[in-house]
């Protein structure tokens, strides 16, 4: 058996590290991962999230191996097949609980991104429970999106390939980055139970005009006045542009951590203190434009700000164009690769198809073995391209032996 198994696709450095293992774990092929901070003096190799993110892949996969070196620089990541909550795979009651830990500098969204596109393709429904010191609900320094905007802004793209059904993201605890950006203590739950053979192929070629504007102001262990501040700030630029502009306000006490002196076992600290703010903007055409601000871990930024910067990168994501922002191109485009064998196409804007993440994300689908993408111009948008992406047609292999 292990003479006719694929050679295992080679990658450098720790770069798109998150989406190569999803991949990886969508088409059924090894990966080799060489040269991860190898010149890092202090902490060389694997970090504590990448960690956890194979421990979670491990969780809801079933077969899968994962051999990591000495000196944690290479990773050989053999994926098995897609299993998620089924009974006997680790799933206790049928939910995945999953510890962070408290080294965590990542958001929660670093792992709950990968986990939704692994679960349309899954055996058995998936249920995680993200749990921990080292959760972080909003978003992060790192450039990690909230949890909200994976709920507002992310789920809902689900559903123009046919996945609506019994999906949902529970926001029990929430989080702040805490000392250093580094854990949080908050708690999330995914539940997504829309498995499916083959996604539909998406024409998505209309960005639409924007209708209204939605958003979380959320502080936790902070006074709720911030709140109110931050909301006032951001209305302030966006109501000129649309009046059906609405923010709700989530007020939460900051999760404790037991301390882990010795000496005063009792002792409890709080963490993830701070605020942050969640907009998600969305056109006559079903199209969502999303942007997060959040309190960074040092303090020192009023809310006023905070409310005007997130103001501004939403205005500043409906510019960039097309029907698909930046945060959830990688999302849209991987799913419309692994849809029937049918040519899909998506209008994206030319200042997001240019960055380093999405041309990386087409340089690693051609080497898992998926079909490159046509471009042409677009006829009424000139900063707009459209994307032809052919759907490698391979589906849920879960599906296919049940």
């Amino acid at each position: 058996m292990s003479n006719n198994a694929p050679p295992p696709i080679r990658f450098t450095t720790q770069k798109a590290f998150a989406s190569r293992l999803t991949l990886a774990t969508l088409t059924g092929r090894p990966i080799h991962i060489s040269q991860i901070r190898p010149s890092s003096p202090t902490s060389p190799g694997l970090a504590p999230h990448e960690i956890s993110l194979l421990r979670l892949l491990e969780a809801v996969t079933n077969g899968s191996t994962i051999e990591i070196s000495y000196t944690g620089t290479i990773l050989v990541y053999r994926p098995g097949l897609i299993t998620g909550s089924a009974p006997g795979s680790g799933a206790s009651g049928g939910v995945i609980r999953h510890e962070i830990a408290a080294a965590c500098t990542r958001g929660v969204s670093y792992f709950l991104i990968p986990l939704c596109l692994l679960a349309p393709f899954s055996k058995a429904p998936i249920n995680v429970l993200f749990t921990g010191p080292g959760v972080i609900t909003s978003a992060t320094p790192a450039g990690d999106v909230s949890a909200d905007t994976v709920r507002t802004a992310i789920l809902p793209l689900y559903a123009k390939f046919g996945i609506s059904n019994n999906i949902e993201l529970r926001i029990l605890r929430r989080s702040n980055p805490g000392s250093r950006g580094k854990g949080g203590a908050g708690e999330i739950q995914l539940v997504f139970g829309h498995q499916v053979r083959l996604p539909k192929t998406l024409h998505l070629l209309n960005g639409g005009r924007i209708k209204r504007i939605r958003g979380v102001a959320y502080c936790t262990g902070v006074p709720a006045s911030n709140n109110a501040r931050m909301i006032e700030a951001a209305r302030g630029i966006l109501n000129p542009m649309t009046v059906d502009t609405y923010i709700f306000s989530d007020v939460s006490g900051a999760p404790y951590l037991v301390s882990n002196d010795k000496r005063n076992p009792n002792i409890k600290s709080k963490t993830g203190i701070g605020f942050g703010l969640s907009l998600v903007a969305e056109s006559s055409t079903g199209c969502l434009y999303s942007a997060d601000a959040v309190s960074p871990p040092s303090g020192g930024v009023p809310p006023e700000d905070l409310g005007q910067q997130c103001a501004h990168q939403l205005l500043e994501s409906v510019a960039a164009g097309g029907a698909v922002p930046l945060i959830a191109a990688s999302t849209v485009l991987t799913l419309m690769a692994m849809s029937s064998e049918d040519v899909g196409r998506v209008q994206i804007g030319k200042d997001i198809i240019s960055t380093e993440q999405i041309v990386g994300l087409g340089r690693d689908m051609k080497a898992f073995g998926m079909s490159g993408w046509g471009f042409r111009e677009t006829t009424d948008e000139e900063n707009d391209l459209v994307v032809s992406v052919v759907g490698r047609g391979v589906g849920n292999v879960g599906r296919k032996i049940t």
